[in-house]
């Protein structure tokens, strides 16, 4: 199937900084996949560490989708940052699940609920006194 007839629409907005939530739109598979990456790059370039994939416009996922989520997750860990799955279609919830990736990324029903993971990472350890 050609792009034209299976066009992805990404669009990226910032709740925070170094917070870049990304909202994907259309089928995410091995033709599209790699403008997916080019805003997830962008987005690296800019300084964003952590990332909130939106995956609820997306009704269907290859592993061309779960490779670009993957390979996010690698260049953030260093840094260290995040990458969180928000909302995605049954169809792709059951991809991830399947596959593993969800062990590894998290999935939150909404933003907010990645936010508070984020801010929970990040929150220093309470010294004992």
């Amino acid at each position: 199937m050609s792009i034209a007839q299976n066009p992805l629409s990404v669009e990226v907005t910032l709740p925070r900084e170094d917070v870049a939530l990304v909202t994907v739109e259309g089928h995410l598979d091995l033709d599209t996949a790699t403008d997916l990456q080019a805003h997830l790059a962008n987005q690296l370039h800019h300084g964003r560490r952590h990332f909130l994939i939106d995956l609820s416009g997306v009704p269907f996922m290859d592993s061309s989708g779960m490779n670009i989520i993957l390979r996010v997750y690698q260049e953030v860990r260093s840094l260290p940052g995040s990458v969180h799955v928000i909302d995605p279609t049954p169809a792709v919830r059951r991809v991830l699940e399947l596959t593993g990736v969800s062990l590894t990324v998290p999935i939150s029903d909404k933003p907010e609920q990645a936010l508070e993971l984020i801010d929970r990472q990040q929150a220093p350890e309470d010294p004992q006194v």
